[in-house]
């Protein structure tokens, strides 16, 4: 009986281990948003994607940050605060999955109104700062980085940057100056620095109609540029 005791304590420790790494205590993503409120706030589809697609991802986070892309958006005053989704220490000091999972199921509900916000964000001169707004957000995620956590950034946005040292309706998008273009963003600092970061982004191009045939360069050049800024995938969707 003493054996079978000990193995029967053995399979139950196993399956309460199983059960704690499966419940909700496992880490997740540290993670971003970035929501643009220039003319691509304008459609319909713009915030019926923020609607269907925010929420899931941030089912898959432990913090998630958020940034604007305005005519100005690192100096912009149009901020939304982070929400903080896994549960800390002090409020969960057991790691019991019941309690994660209630404080996630309380906390992910604060991200969708959050962003949404962001759409609503006042003009601040004329323009799209995406490069701007993906710098603002990641400072704010390089404060979060931890080992064994993914980083990933949902943005939701035409790419349409036409401010500063970045006009891409002017661009010249031949092969060699797309890459010289990249690195002079670079060196003067403008690119994000997004090493390890998955990146999704919504609505790219959306309602843009002149120029077709530079719509496959753009592509490229975002990819390439987003990539040369350490990003490990890139998805233009």
């Amino acid at each position: 009986m003493t054996g079978l005791r000990a193995v029967a304590g053995g399979v139950a420790v196993a399956m309460v281990a199983v059960g704690v790494t499966g419940c909700g205590t496992e880490a997740r993503a540290v993670c971003g948003v970035v929501v643009d409120s220039t003319t691509y706030a304008d459609p319909a589809t713009s915030r019926t994607d923020v609607d269907t697609k925010l929420p899931a991802f941030t089912e898959e986070c432990d913090w998630i940050g958020f940034a604007a892309v305005t005519g100005a958006s690192e100096s912009s005053p149009c901020r939304a605060d982070p929400v903080a989704i896994a549960a800390t220490k002090r409020e969960n000091p057991n790691g019991n999955p019941v309690v994660e999972d209630r404080i996630r199921a309380h906390r992910v509900t604060q991200a969708l109104p959050r962003a949404v916000k962001l759409f609503d964000c006042p003009t601040e001169g004329e323009g799209s700062d995406v490069l701007g707004a993906l710098r603002y957000l990641a400072k704010q995620m390089a404060a979060q980085r931890a080992p064994g956590k993914g980083h990933r950034i949902m943005v939701f946005s035409d790419l349409i940057n036409n401010r500063g040292e970045l006009n891409v309706n002017k661009l010249d998008l031949t092969e060699g100056a797309r890459q010289q273009k990249i690195k002079e963003l670079r060196a003067a600092g403008l690119l994000p620095d997004l090493t390890g970061y998955e990146v999704v982004v919504h609505g790219f191009l959306r309602q843009k109609t002149s120029n077709p045939d530079r719509f496959p360069l753009l592509e490229s050049f975002w990819k390439e540029a987003l990539e040369s800024a350490g990003a490990t995938t890139v998805d233009l969707l």
